[in-house]
């Protein structure tokens, strides 16, 4: 049982780990290169599609199941340390850094009025936005590749693979 669990999470934060890669390498730089009213547009758009079940079961089933996993290994120690670092590495440098950075940064630009602005207060907003909103991604993106890093290193070192 203990290996299912084990499997699922390191699918599970390798998804995560993937998106996050992805829009650090891809996505953003794509985005950084349209007008300000089309970048806030499809900011607004994206962080709109990305609240789905899909997501939530990745992002959320994440947060769950490393210290789950956590709990169920304890007793292997090499395992135990690894997905505790895992669990670690994903709940603050992930989890914590989308819900106090990301999560707030979002619904502030949810809430911007792009066709009722001016270009000056478009162009504020994607200076307020866009660099710090990379910085944290990056700052997720490194700390997911750790956690899922972790997580396999746990999923060799388990004595029952």
């Amino acid at each position: 049982m203990t290996t299912v669990l084990l499997i699922i999470t390191a699918v599970l934060t390798a998804l995560i780990a993937g998106l996050f890669y992805a829009y650090s390498c891809s996505v953003v730089l794509g985005l950084g290169k349209l007008s300000d009213v089309e970048y806030l547009k499809a900011m607004q758009n994206i962080n709109r599609e990305i609240l789905n079940p899909v997501f939530f079961m990745s992002f959320m089933g994440t947060a769950i199941l490393l210290p789950v996993s956590t709990f169920f290994l304890r007793g292997e120690q090499l395992v135990f340390i690894f997905i505790l670092l895992a669990t670690l590495a994903y709940l603050i440098g992930v989890f914590g850094v989308t819900m106090v950075g990301n999560v707030p940064m979002n619904d502030q630009l949810d809430r911007f009025d792009i066709s009722g602005s001016t270009v000056e207060a478009i162009k504020q907003m994607r200076d307020n936005f866009e660099n710090r909103w990379n910085f944290l991604n990056n700052i997720r993106t490194v700390f997911s590749v750790i956690s899922i890093t972790l997580t396999v290193c746990a999923c060799i070192w388990h004595k029952d693979l």
